[in-house]
């Protein structure tokens, strides 16, 4: 070693502005101005944890800790700091972050920092995504049970200039369990892992089993972070026209042009995806495969259930740009075409039309005139407009603030950019009219004016192409989610499916709609269709098992939960899921217990995670020291349920507890503070059915039987099963626990006996266990009530 060189071990944190340059070339003065800020916010927070900066390259900071917890905890003061800063800043003015943390040897000389340390930290940083942070598995072995986070292991990924194989984990932060699933009332429409972050009536399948404890809500998955596929047997039945549209390998030197493929590979899905005599992969079940190092394309295609898979490169030089493109069979591995187009960047987007026409050709598709003018129709030939599009979607696809607005609201900032550049940009006026319903529909601004936006743009799009499939689809998701006209919005999503026979989300719409009108039959096809275009799509497997156990075939539902689990095998909502499977259908506490129990090993805030169901558990089996164990790791602000980002408190849960297992002084003191919280909320949202609901439970509990039983049936008058056959089932049961709380038995049995004979109305295992039901045991209603419930077996034994 040359003199005034040191060599250490070292832990090495790289972080990196996102957004940066785009920012620069568009408002200079703006960047700088937040440049600045996020300088003085990460400096502020580096001395607390002993952090040494070694320098700043531009919008990033190389900064030296003496042990990787301290470099961890650092980038989570991080992360949680520019978070609560931008959750109340506007879009233009969000400050968002990518951390990669390394720890290895590192060689000091001349004020600077070298060696493999800093290049995979350097390395590994991009990989983390907008607010997160990506760890090396030397990093994750040591601080796993230093920090209460729990990790998720992400996809092999090659690095550049990094021939050393390793494992890489991104953390998941703590904020980011109100975000798996967005929609407040709704299916997550998405196509995606998990969607773009709120919320999705998968929680109806929630819905009755967390009565009188909330609704429960699990930590969010990164969406663009699903496991691999696993190796699969082979599909019966793969159609022969069949394809998928793997990502395109970005072959340029500027990483900025990734997005760049990225388009090109969409562009050419989504003509394909126009043929209704083939059947094509949606993007979030292909987009998995863009880290995977090699490709085994008969895994592939045995995954997605596909003949053939289209791959290719793209290489953008200058003005110029290098499209590559083959298809093979995925059975043999048989290269069946090939082509190389170089081309002037502004003919790019013939090269796709081309490319999905040859393909359509080569597959013998029958492609009618119509299909054929669709596909020779670019969506825009402004790349740079086309660039901004496709930020916009990302953050439409992976919102990793904690409450998911900003990310929307700068989606937005970058469509209203994308078309004043191309006025004529139909996806984009499509995309801006979903985000806009995105924020109301989910509650974050569900207001007039936000819904009038939102017709702002799809009229706009209108005017455009008025027979799009795109423009049917929007009008049909506006009369849903802007009005619940859902005769209107099945009107125009039938039509949208006719012209995007392809698209999953559109399937997931209709099928939603279709829960909601007690269309079940319907339901069912049109979910079993999105997951047959989008089987490695977290969030479509799970609304299909969540309909299919809403429909008590609780054995079709566990084989879509478990086909969830193989996309995200740590997901504490699917593990629930599929646990409830088993106890909604025999009343197997322990095999729900079982699932459960799989998650909250993984650390503590994985058990706060599933703190809900584990109660459940617990009240199940009259345990009550576990079911004390349990609030106790609730926090105090409470749980966030379902249908906006508002917590049940804690002392409900508290009450509860203390009033099931006998210990009313605790209860009298926690439930009127739990009541409290309610009745402002009803008086502020008097139309929001689930606050009523939780105070006539709370007022049921502290003995104030009229007014809780007042308070049940205005939950169930303000969207009653008339009205939404999938949720309203809820308020049904909701009441029925009011009734048996208040002592009164035959009303009780009333509500029982009508919600049991509904569709994702109670369960066997919830009669057959629940304690709130003791006052009826004995009852020969009750308990013949119970046995129409049973499996069939059980029904039968019990007769004889």
């Amino acid at each position: 070693m040359s003199a005034g060189e040191q060599r250490k071990l070292a832990a090495i944190m790289f972080t990196d502005m996102v957004g940066y340059s785009a920012l620069s070339q568009r408002d200079d003065k703006l960047a700088l101005e937040l440049l600045e800020e996020h300088r003085e916010i990460l400096r502020k927070i580096f001395p607390e944890f002993n952090g040494t900066e070694i320098k700043t390259i531009g919008d990033a900071f190389l900064v030296e800790f003496q042990s990787a917890l301290e470099a961890a905890q650092c980038a989570i003061a991080i992360q949680r700091a520019l978070a609560k800063r931008n959750a109340d800043a506007p879009a233009e003015r969000q400050i968002q972050v990518r951390i990669g943390v390394h720890i290895g040897d590192v060689v000091h000389r001349g004020g600077d920092v070298y060696g493999d340390g800093v290049n995979i930290a350097s390395r590994i940083e991009a990989l983390a995504g907008a607010g997160g942070i990506c760890v090396s598995m030397d990093v994750e072995r040591q601080i796993r049970n230093a920090v209460e986070t729990r990790f998720e292991k992400l996809a092999p990924t090659e690095l550049k200039n990094i021939s050393l194989s390793m494992d890489l984990f991104r953390i998941v932060l703590p904020w980011e369990k109100k975000s798996e699933v967005r929609d407040r009332k709704s299916e997550i429409r998405k196509g995606s892992v998990v969607p773009k972050s709120k919320k999705s009536v998968l929680v109806a399948a929630l819905l009755l089993i967390c009565i009188g404890i909330g609704w429960w809500w699990s930590t969010r998955p990164h969406k663009n972070l699903a496991a691999p596929a696993p190796e699969a047997s082979q599909p019966q039945n793969i159609p022969e026209k069949s394809i998928a549209v793997l990502p395109f390998e970005n072959l340029s030197d500027n990483k900025e042009n990734a997005f760049f493929a990225d388009g090109v590979q969409d562009e050419i899905l989504t003509d394909l995806a126009k043929v209704a005599d083939l059947k094509v992969i949606s993007r979030t079940s292909v987009m998995q495969y863009k880290a995977a190092a090699a490709r085994n394309l008969r895994e592939v295609g045995q995954s997605l259930g596909v003949a053939h898979v289209l791959e290719g490169s793209v290489q953008r030089i200058a003005n110029k740009v290098r499209v590559n493109a083959q298809l093979i069979d995925a059975r043999n591995d048989a290269h069946l075409w090939a082509q190389t187009y170089t081309r002037d960047l502004a003919d790019v987007f013939a090269i796709q039309s081309e490319i999905a026409e040859a393909i359509a050709q080569q597959l013998q598709a029958h492609l009618s005139a119509d299909e054929k003018a669709r596909i020779a129709k670019p969506s825009t030939t402004d790349p740079v407009a086309y660039d901004l599009y496709l930020r916009a979607r990302q953050l439409d696809d992976l919102s990793n603030d904690p409450e998911a607005k900003g990310s929307l609201l700068q989606g937005i900032s970058l469509l209203e950019e994308a078309v004043r550049r191309d006025p004529k940009f139909l996806r984009a006026y499509c995309l801006l009219c979903e985000t806009h319903l995105d924020l109301y529909w989910g509650g974050s601004d569900h207001t007039d004016q936000r819904r009038e936006l939102a017709r702002v743009a799809l009229q706009r799009a209108e005017e455009i192409q008025p027979d799009a499939g795109e423009v049917h689809w929007m009008k049909g998701l506006y009369a849903y989610h802007g009005f619940r006209d859902y005769d209107r919005a099945l009107q125009e999503l039938e039509l949208a499916k006719k012209l995007l026979p392809n698209e999953a989300r559109v399937y997931v719409n209709i099928g939603a709609v279709d829960r909601r009108t007690a269309r079940w039959e319907e339901a069912e096809t049109n979910f079993k269709r999105a997951v047959e275009l989008d089987p490695r799509n977290f969030v479509v497997t799970m609304e299909a098992g969540s309909t299919m156990a809403g429909m008590r075939r609780f054995a079709e539902a566990r084989r879509f939960h478990e086909q969830s689990l193989t996309i995200l095998p740590n997901n504490p909502f699917a593990r629930t899921l599929l646990g409830f499977d088993f106890f909604a259908e025999s009343g197997d506490v322990a095999a729900w217990r079982k699932q459960l129990d799989m998650v909250a090993q993984q650390g503590p805030e994985a058990a706060r995670g599933v703190a809900f169901p584990l109660l459940l558990c617990n009240y199940a089996q009259r345990d009550r020291t576990a079911a004390e164990k349990v609030v106790a790791l609730i926090p105090a602000e409470g749980i966030a349920n379902s249908f906006d980002e508002a917590s049940v408190p804690r002392d409900y849960c508290v009450g509860r507890t203390a009033w099931l297992f006998g210990n009313k002084q605790l209860a009298q003191t926690a439930l009127t503070a739990a009541r409290a919280i309610f009745e402002r909320t009803t008086r502020e949202q008097p139309d929001y059915p689930q606050a009523w609901a939780y105070l006539g439970l709370s007022d049921a509990m502290l003995g104030r039987s009229d007014e809780a039983i007042q308070e049940g049936k205005r939950a169930c008058d303000i969207l009653p099963v008339t009205k939404d056959s999938w949720v309203g089932p809820a308020w049904i049961t909701y009441l029925a626990t009011i009734y048996a709380a208040c002592g009164q038995t035959d009303r009780a049995l009333e509500q029982l006996e009508a919600s049991a004979s509904l569709p994702v109305g109670i369960s066997y295992g919830e009669l057959k266990c629940n304690p709130d039901w003791d006052p009826l045991r004995g009852d020969p209603r009750f308990e013949k009530l119970v046995l129409s419930l049973a499996p069939k077996e059980n029904a039968e034994s019990s007769r004889k």
